[in-house]
């Protein structure tokens, strides 16, 4: 049997190294950035042109290379971070593991300036695919300049697959704001296209949290900070008042390391419970100091991931660190330790007809109820209160007309629903239970429609024919309101305006990452406009992350969701009734865009069968 087990060519190594490494522009931000900033600078300029894809462009005043150390840093794992094992677990650098520059050498053009401070020529290398295809000195300023040019020009597949300029340009100001955040002594400026989008100075956290997102938040912020000795938790979170549906800006730094950890942000939100509205996202830039011994993070290839040794102690002190900066803040609500609760009067309760509900002898109000709704009196009582049970399970009128029709089995939509079963749905009086479900009577029983559902079906076949048509009608708000965003959401909302207007929205650009809202689809309630715009772009973010769906796809469905999920409330006849009509002329009506069951039917023969089985 002959040989067929060899060694992959070195580019073709680090090609496949690329994908793990280097999966869209924004990859090659995050790791010259990283580089950058490892390099000791104090100013590093972004030059980003149509979003990454034809240039991307690091320039800093760092410590800059020697002649061999700008060759060396394009082999795989070449670093100058780690000798030893051991040092894989004190690193406190950003990169280190030695496969950045090759990765990207790998998959694009690149150009190569640096000079070490005090020397008096640097060096000036050009990449391609893995060759170094020129290697010579130059007169170039202290400090280093990487231009990476034309990314996945030699692996079209890959650059096939990348999105649009808007959407890749959100993913690299994401980059940027984290590592910005993370070293606000450090200068940066980023440029798309020749236009300047941050210029950001040495400053304070504080300063450049406003910096990068708003004014606004100079009265939002919360200063945090508890050192217990295992940890330190440092930073600001913001006040329950001004949360927002979207959760965009929360960030978690471990030494200095921008990481994603649902653990951790778990413990902030429980910190917030009972401070903020359902649906509701705090504002928070929190820094954790740990011995890197502590923890692992060479978990990812893009190190945004972390494990920490004692999880549960870092979670409990970073959940009391963010309620006590609440507190200080007069923000969490305070405890009166002064009272006695053991010896608090307690004041007596009135109620309809003057009856006081801690008299023991629990005297029935006028018409034979208990003064608890629901409430079963015990045996010695119930003779006293029985009077009049009997209307209890006396059939409304209009139950008994719906639910006379005698049939067999329990099914779904698609086996069970004819067209009879239309016409007779379409015909009779809904009655809603628990503002959550209608039940409706059918042919062969009765129908069950989740309420919440049928609306998100009924709506996404709305909006999406009037994104497709582009029908969309608006009313004009009497107040407009401003809308602030942060940079990346602002991205998103410039580059869907032309469906928000097809969908009936009115807005314009008031500037930075804030605008004018100016109307709203006119069928919408106008009420909390703000908070809709906010939980729509939620929405679409995150189906997004979950779904490969084209923009007016996903946004007739982020807003059938969003809007679907306020409509739970007590319904008049002629609404409900609106509402069975409505979910019988879409094309779909069985199934929400998601594939969730918007009703089923239960057949009588099944009903029969529950009361034979309890008897």
């Amino acid at each position: 049997m002959p040989d067929i087990i060899h060694l992959l060519p070195d580019f073709l190594a680090n090609q496949i190294a690329a994908g793990e490494v280097v999966q869209r522009p924004a990859s090659v931000v995050k790791e010259l950035l990283e580089n950058a900033v490892d390099a000791q600078a104090n100013s590093i300029q972004l030059i980003i042109k149509e979003a990454g894809k034809q240039m991307v462009q690091v320039v800093d005043n760092g410590i800059g290379m020697s002649e061999t150390d700008a060759r060396m840093c394009f082999e795989r794992h070449a670093t100058s971070k780690i000798s030893t094992t051991d040092d894989l677990f004190r690193i406190r650098t950003m990169g280190f593991r030695g496969e950045a520059m090759a990765s990207i050498g790998a998959v694009a053009q690149v150009e190569l300036k640096t000079r070490p401070k005090g020397a008096e020529a640097g060096s000036r290398l050009l990449v391609e695919g893995s060759v170094v295809v020129l290697q010579e000195p130059a007169a170039v300023p202290e400090g280093t300049s990487i231009a990476v040019k034309n990314l996945f020009y030699n692996v079209p597949a890959r650059r096939n697959f990348l999105k649009t300029n808007a959407v890749e340009m959100r993913h690299i100001l994401d980059e940027f704001q984290r590592v910005a955040l993370a070293y606000p002594e450090v200068a940066f400026t980023l440029h798309h296209n020749d236009t300047e989008v941050f210029n950001l100075p040495s400053a304070k956290l504080s300063q450049r949290i406003v910096s990068i997102f708003n004014s606004n938040y100079k009265e939002q912020m919360a200063y945090c900070e508890e050192d217990t000795g295992f940890l330190v938790v440092k930073g600001y979170v913001g006040k329950p008042e001004h949360a927002k549906k979207t959760r965009g800006e929360q960030f978690f730094f471990v030494n200095n390391r921008f990481v994603k950890s649902g653990y951790l942000n778990h413990a902030v939100m429980t910190a917030f419970e009972g401070l903020l509205p359902k649906d509701n996202h705090p504002f928070y830039v929190l820094f954790i100091e740990i011995d890197p011994e502590k923890i692992d993070i060479n978990v990812h290839p893009t190190k945004t991931e972390i494990k920490f040794e004692d999880e549960k102690t870092v979670y409990a002190i970073v959940h009391a660190a963010v309620k006590k900066a609440l507190g200080t803040y007069n923000i969490a609500p305070s405890l009166d330790f002064e009272g006695d609760v053991n010896f608090a009067p307690l004041q007596p309760i009135r109620v309809q007809g003057g009856f006081n509900e801690f008299d023991t002898e629990r005297k029935p109000l006028s018409g034979g109820s208990t003064a608890f709704p629901g409430f079963t009196p015990p045996a010695s009582t119930r003779r006293a209160t029985s009077k009049g049970w009997e209307q209890l399970y006396e059939p409304m009128p209009q139950q008994e007309e719906q639910f006379t029709s005698a049939s067999s089995g329990m099914g779904l939509l698609d086996e069970a629903f004819t067209s009879d079963s239309i016409a007779t749905a379409s015909s009779n009086k809904a009655i809603q239970i628990h503002q959550k479900y209608l039940l409706v009577q059918v042919k062969s029983g009765m129908m069950i429609i989740d309420q919440q559902a049928a609306q998100e079906r009924i709506l996404y076949e709305k909006y999406i024919n009037s994104l497709q048509k582009k029908t969309g009608a608006s009313q004009v708000l009497l107040f407009p309101q401003t809308v602030d965003f942060s940079p990346a959401d602002a991205v998103l909302v410039k580059e869907l305006s032309a469906e928000f207007k097809d969908m009936g929205f009115q807005f314009e650009d008031f500037g930075g990452n804030t605008i004018i809202l100016n109307g709203i689809p006119a069928d919408v309630h106008a009420a909390n406009e703000k908070e809709l715009l906010e939980e729509l772009v939620e929405q679409y973010k995150n189906n997004s992350a979950t779904l490969k769906l084209d923009k007016r796809e996903n946004l007739a469905r982020a807003m059938a969701k969003r809007l679907s999920s306020r409509s739970l409330s007590r319904m008049s006849d002629l609404e409900m009734n609106s509402l069975v009509d409505k979910l019988f002329a879409c094309q779909v009506p069985n199934y929400t865009p998601g594939g969730q069951k918007t009703l089923v039917i239960m057949e009588l023969s099944q009903l029969h069968e529950l009361f034979l089985k309890s008897s």
